[in-house]
């Protein structure tokens, strides 16, 4: 009974793990980079927007830092405080990596989001 109750446990504990790392994979492999800002972008200008537009379009962005190895990480994101981020600047940015999974986004960041935001000396 003891050994039936230990394979059990073993199981439970393996399929929860697994399933908390699917659901949150891009929360846990998330990459913090301390850098310059090479290049912020608004994707859709808001002066060209006709008709109803998700607020989320609007507030696109394409970012890319270069931290200090020389290495450029880029992503998108809806992250409203990108539009005051001007390119020279120094910044703490969460990348969140898509799954490897997604086949075509793997290897690739989304949802940028600026955590601090400072001039470089």
């Amino acid at each position: 009974m003891k050994k039936y109750l230990i394979i059990f446990l073993t199981l439970a504990f393996s399929f929860g793990a697994g399933f908390i790392t699917i659901k949150f994979y891009s929360y846990i492999f998330a990459v913090k980079v301390d850098g310059r800002i090479e290049r912020v972008e608004r994707v859709t200008s808001p002066t060209a927007i006709l008709g109803d537009i998700p607020s989320s379009q609007v507030f696109s962005f394409a970012v890319a830092v270069k931290n200090s190895e020389g290495e450029i990480f880029s992503a998108s994101s809806e992250d409203r405080q990108w539009a005051i981020a001007e390119k020279g600047q120094c910044a703490t940015v969460k990348f969140f990596p898509y799954p490897p999974w997604e086949f075509d986004k793997a290897g690739t960041f989304f949802n940028a989001r600026l955590l601090k935001l400072k001039d470089c000396m």
